[in-house]
């Protein structure tokens, strides 16, 4: 075979492959479910979620762009942290936040697969929401706000 006949085989199989498209890169948007406690209009709920919205703005996530946070405040009420950690859940987000004990034990009541952070909560181990402080295990994890060997605030759990 010579050598035009190599080049004019290649330059054939070459046309004859399909031309990928060239498409938009577009990033997927992220899902966050947060479920409080406290009502919408809290001034506590509004200074700690804003703290936490400057936070993932800081490291190049924006609401409505490249992230999607979908915020339950429930007003305490225990039927409403119900529901609405059925309807987070129902929306299939990248991870669930939960803030306290109150809003871990029933988002784990309705899944046992997505991830659940929470960044407020007494003790985990005792309120059986992980199986140790070293290898919490499972689909949960976060902040203590207390070191029950000591008695005292852990500073990991300190969000002032």
């Amino acid at each position: 075979m010579r050598r035009r006949d190599v080049v004019a085989l290649l330059d054939g199989a070459a046309a004859a492959w399909p031309v990928p498209a060239r498409a938009q890169d577009i990033q997927r948007v992220r899902r966050i479910g947060m479920l409080q406690t406290l009502a919408a209009d809290d001034p506590e709920g509004h200074t700690r979620n804003a703290a936490f919205f400057r936070e993932l703005e800081r490291l190049g996530w924006a609401d409505g762009l490249n992230v999607r946070i979908d915020l339950r405040s429930a007003a305490g009420q225990s039927d409403t942290i119900r529901s609405y950690a059925t309807e987070l859940v129902a929306l299939i987000p990248d991870v669930i936040l939960a803030y306290g004990a109150s809003t871990v034990a029933p988002e784990l009541q309705v899944t046992r697969a997505g991830p659940i952070v929470f960044p407020v909560v007494g003790d985990p181990v005792s309120a059986g929401f992980v199986d140790s402080l070293a290898r919490p295990g499972g689909n949960v994890t976060g902040f203590m706000t207390s070191d029950p060997a000591q008695g005292k605030c852990s500073k990991t759990g300190d969000l002032t």
